[in-house]
Formats: C-alpha cells, structure tokens, sequence
C-alpha cells in the first residue's frame, strides 16, 4: 500500500493560505526527492510514502515525510496544515500551478478550478492482478459512507463553521466525474464508460477521474480517495490499514465469485451525504436498507467484517486502538471544533492544526 497526502501551505503569522507550494517542493526535494510534489493551486503540497507492506514501516515513513515537510515550509518562513479545506479565506480565482495540465483544467473546467483548494487523502492499495480492480471496486462502494465518516477533517471553510464534518466532500461533489463510482459489469463495461466520458469531454484525460474509487491509470493499484486530509499521522495510518483491509477482503470475495452488495446509487449518494455532514456523531444511513443506524455501528460493521484481513496483516490491535481513540477524542473535525471552543478563534483552529500535522 501506499498513501498520498495533500496538504496545505499556511502563513503563521496571518493564518491565511500562502502560495509558496512550488517553492516548497523545490526547498524539500533535496531530502524528500519525489515523494513531493506540487498539487492543482499553489496553496498545496502532495506528500507521497513508498509501497509498503507493513503498518509500522508506513508509519515511520509518514511521520518523517512530514517533519522534512514541515523543515522545509520553516526554512521558508511557513508552516503546513493537514484539513480538508482552508479554516480561513482564500482568494479566488485560487492561484494554479504552472504547467500545461493544470492550465488545460483551468480553461475547461473554469470556475471549478477558480474555487478549488480541497485537501484528501489518497490509498492505494497494490493487486496480483490489476484487472480485478474495478470487481474489487464494486465490493467497496458500499462502504464509502462509513469511510467518510471515519475520515472527516474538514469542518470549516473561508473562517466558518459550515456545519459539515466533511465540507471537503460537498465541494468535490460538483465536479462532473466524482462521488462514488458505478457498478460496473466488466472492465470492459469501465473502459467503455471512461472512453465515452473523454470523447464527451467530461474529462481532460484518465487522470480527472475523481471517482472516491478508482483503478490507478498508471500504477497496478486500486485508489481509495473517499478521504478528507488526516490530520495527524495516526490518523491516516489508521486510514490505511482499514482501506487495505477492506481491498484484502473484497478481493477474496472477487475470488470467491461473491456478487457484490449494489446499493441504490440514490441511497448511496445520500448516506455519503449524511456521513460527510455528520462524521461520527449521530446516526448514517444503510445504504442497502436506507434506515438510519447509528455511525458508530456502522463502523463495528465495517470492522467486523475486515477483521480476518486485519489479523493476517497483523494490523488488528493497532486499529482496535486507534478506533477507541476516535471514539473517544472524536474525528479531525470534531477535533478541529473543540479547539475553536476555547476561544472562539478560527487562528486557534489553524494553530491546532499546525500543530497536529506534525506532533512533536
């Protein structure tokens, strides 16, 4: 497996965003090489670990990519901050990125990329055999919703309080190819659809495909996207051990012949929303029955049936802990909103944030 992380780049003084991402990665590619690398809008970094197959090895590299980071964003005056979305105002048109992609999507997809600075993190998960992904895809959709409670880490935009756990997902909503993927009959039924979706210009090319899931264009992967930016490496160490688990275990039932649970697209589209504008608390929505349970017993379901994969990655414990953690400090968000509490502050939230991207 290997994670992908997007990150912001913050003016400690002002709290706002700076647009210094390039000047970053070119500050950090002495130590970091190509595990950085520049994102969409200027405000951004992508942070990327190696393949790895076990948890702690993940961890370790984790951690140490984003203290070179943050070295690196200090020596330029800044620091970075792991959120969904900006606590504080952005300009808009947002500053993008040179480069002739990036100039392509800002002329097609216009006030999209105007708005755009939206933080995920991204799992991806290798596979023996990499045609097998868009069945193991089908097997994962289900549980979209509950990852997205798991994950949300983006409860405030341009200094408000949105009321989402995850405002991150909304705003990705609007693109024309995001949210959760089709049910796909074959590969070809998916190279069919992609191909059809290009010649319609719905995409610029296979890597827009924003799908939350998705088989990698050029890596023999399947790609979990569903997820806000974590904000602390346990966060998104816990993140990747579940996604891994989760493919393990669709695949086996791809191997086995199991059909694939396929959940009305309506039911699953609302019990995505439901999750991203409550995280944890409350209730989610079954997208097999569309009644209402609560979240946190969707994750005890989703845990459940992972466990097996879990303990033959010998990741179990380590999930146990990290789950008890959340229940009981609650997801990014929830996080983000006790230390608006203190004072009052969105600088507190950014400082917090800070803060917990990279623990000493």
């Amino acid at each position: 497996m290997g994670v992908e992380e997007e990150l912001l780049l913050v003016d400690p003084a002002t709290r706002t965003l700076s647009p210094r991402g390039p000047q970053l990665v070119g500050e950090a590619v002495g130590e970091l090489g190509e595990r950085a690398g520049t994102e969409l809008t200027r405000y951004q970094v992508e942070l990327r670990t190696d393949p790895h197959t076990c948890l702690k090895e993940a961890a370790d590299q984790i951690r140490s990519t984003r203290t070179a980071a943050a070295r690196a964003a200090a020596r330029l005056g800044l620091r970075i901050a792991s959120t969904g979305t900006p606590v504080l105002g952005q300009a808009a048109p947002v500053p993008i990125t040179p480069g002739a992609r990036y100039a392509h999507s800002a002329a097609h997809f216009r006030a999209l990329d105007d708005e755009q600075t939206a933080c995920a993190c991204h799992i991806h998960v290798g596979l023996p055999d990499p045609r097998d992904a868009v069945h193991v895809s089908n097997h994962l959709r289900l549980w979209l919703p509950t990852l997205t409670a798991l994950s949300a880490n983006s409860p405030f935009h341009d200094g408000r309080d949105t009321g989402y756990a995850s405002w991150r997902t909304t705003t990705w909503g609007r693109w024309p190819v995001a949210g959760p993927p089709p049910y796909f009959q074959s590969p070809a039924h998916f190279d069919d659809l992609v191909d059809t979706l290009l010649g319609a210009e719905a995409l610029i090319d296979r890597g827009g495909l924003y799908w939350d899931i998705r088989p990698s264009h050029h890596l023999p992967t399947i790609e979990v996207r569903v997820a806000d930016a974590a904000l602390t490496p346990d966060d998104a160490l816990l993140l990747a051990a579940v996604v891994r688990a989760l493919t393990a275990t669709a695949l086996t039932a791809v191997q086995a012949g199991e059909p694939a649970p396929n959940p009305a697209p309506e039911l699953l589209r609302a019990a995505c929303w439901r999750a991203a504008r409550d995280g944890l608390a409350g209730h989610g929505i079954d997208p097999l029955t569309g009644r209402l349970v609560a979240q946190t017993t969707l994750v005890e379901q989703l845990l459940h049936t992972i466990a097996p994969a879990l303990r033959q990655n010998e990741d179990l414990d380590y999930v146990r802990e990290q789950w008890q953690r959340l229940r009981a400090e609650g997801t990014g968000a929830d996080r983000q909103r006790a230390a608006y509490r203190q004072r009052s502050s969105t600088h507190d939230v950014v400082d917090y944030v800070i803060s917990a991207t990279c623990p000493q």
